[in-house]
């Protein structure tokens, strides 16, 4: 995905994705880049150290990244980030900014990943181009395990409503693989899937299988650099909150919400098929209000 801030420039955060892509990082490697992305307006003055910290790697590691981008070292890396035009570093917290606990710190993480969505969105060539793919595919399997089932479901619930045929995939085992075999002979071109930390091995068996029956792979995940995206033909990137004992996927589900907002204006009789619904609905006395 591409960003682009108020005056119609790439934002910090897509530079700094388009600066990463194409290179072969390792999973370390990921986690750094991952943590510069979605700290972006700061990261062109953060120093090696810095950055481990942040990362939550060693300071080597640090280096060793700058130099499998091509860069001499990090001082060199970080130039590179200056002349990118990554902003200036985050003013101060002022006394009435102060959060008092855990919970508002967690709040106020999701609040900031979900402005980061809003900078990425900016583009909108990447979920047009996905909801052309995942709207044209009939049926459209939709995966998501463990974690991330909680999206899979979610998703799969409301596309009903304006897709023709929908199939949840959200859980794993043996039949799973049967299941993607059996989307594709019925006539299946694209797969969704959701993917969260943290990433079940079945998942990429899973997504192994989707590539091999010669399924085009999209992926809702929280970070372009997550191990899927290796088998994914389209990554599409909402970072989940850590703050708390269990993540929280606010950002990954309004991801979801906004791709499946561009299916509908895909998908001929997307209109028609929710006016059914909603006459059916009310037919059957369905809701209360």
């Amino acid at each position: 995905m591409t960003a682009t801030d108020e005056a119609g420039s790439v934002g910090p955060s897509a530079r700094l994705l388009q600066l990463f892509e194409g290179h072969r990082l390792t999973p370390t490697q990921r986690r750094i880049a991952h943590s510069l992305v979605r700290h972006a307006t700061e990261a062109p003055f953060l120093s090696s150290v810095e950055v481990a910290e942040l990362a939550g790697v060693s300071q080597p590691s640090v280096t060793r990244f700058a130099v499998a981008l091509g860069y001499d070292g990090y001082p060199a890396l970080r130039k590179q980030l200056r002349e990118l035009g990554g902003g200036e570093p985050a003013a101060p917290e002022t006394p009435d900014d102060a959060v008092r606990n855990e919970h508002q710190q967690a709040v106020l993480a999701e609040i900031a990943h979900l402005r980061h969505l809003a900078e990425l969105l900016a583009d909108p060539e990447p979920i047009i181009r996905a909801a052309r793919l995942l709207a044209a595919s009939r049926p459209l399997p939709v995966l998501g395990l463990r974690a991330a089932s909680a999206q899979a479901r979610g998703f799969a619930y409301f596309a009903s409503k304006v897709h023709p045929d929908i199939r949840l995939l959200d859980e794993g085992g043996s039949m799973l693989a049967d299941r993607l075999e059996q989307a594709r002979a019925a006539g299946a071109s694209a797969l969704l899937c959701f993917a969260l930390p943290r990433y079940p091995r079945e998942l990429m068996d899973a997504l192994t299988v989707a590539r091999e029956c010669g399924l085009t792979v999209l992926t809702v995940a929280d970070s372009a650099f997550a191990p899927v995206a290796k088998l994914s033909d389209l990554m599409l990137p909402a970072a989940v909150g850590t703050g708390l004992v269990f993540d929280t996927a606010c950002a990954p589900m309004m991801l979801g919400r906004v791709l499946l907002q561009s299916m509908c204006d895909e998908l001929p009789g997307a209109e028609a098929r929710l006016e059914a619904i909603e006459q059916s609905a009310a037919a059957r006395g369905l809701f209360l209000e």
